[in-house]
């Protein structure tokens, strides 16, 4: 199964200032940079977003490097519970789009990001995790994470396939530009 720009919906979860800073620099840099590309080939291809924020008050907002171009991103979806799913409000935003598949990247990889992801899928929806747009404070987490997402048929992606995949032709009108942001 491929991505189809049509029939996607983004989420990014809970790339917040504190959660961001627990993370390893090097790792959480790739995390946000990818994040970033995503969020511009979205915004280009009219790909709704959702991005949340755990418990801001306590995790701070998402991070200055997301958050400067309000654009790209809209309003948080406020949550305290790990799973997005779960929080009143966001299944019904979801179905809103008429989107059948849900496209995540964020932290950490195995609490919000695993359980979101699982719960869609119980629901229905074909669901993406971008391996290289998510993350956690320890490696063993995160390999766990992709492990299990594998085991229950969750498609763990990249970044660049998922654009590549939007895209689906060089004669794309969108591709000289969308192609120069992984360069």
């Amino acid at each position: 199964m491929l991505c189809e720009s049509e029939q996607s919906l983004l989420l990014i979860v809970d790339i917040q200032q504190r959660l961001a800073g627990a993370m390893p620099p090097e790792v959480m840099h790739k995390v946000i940079h990818n994040s970033h590309i995503l969020l511009q080939a979205a915004n280009s291809l009219s790909i709704p977003v959702i991005h949340s924020e755990q418990y801001p008050q306590g995790l701070g907002n998402t991070v200055e490097e997301l958050d400067t171009d309000k654009k790209l991103l809209g309003e948080p979806f406020v949550k305290t519970c790990f799973s997005c799913t779960d929080e009143s409000g966001f299944i019904e935003k979801i179905t809103a789009f008429k989107r059948k598949q849900i496209i995540i990247g964020g932290i950490e990889s195995h609490i919000c990001i695993l359980q979101t992801a699982l719960q869609l899928k119980q629901q229905g929806y074909e669901v993406f995790v971008v391996a290289d747009a998510t993350c956690s404070r320890k490696k063993e987490h995160y390999k766990n994470a992709m492990a299990r997402l594998l085991q229950q048929n969750v498609i763990v992606s990249n970044t660049e396939s998922v654009l590549f995949e939007w895209l689906r032709d060089a004669q794309h009108d969108k591709f000289k530009t969308l192609s120069k942001l992984i360069r």
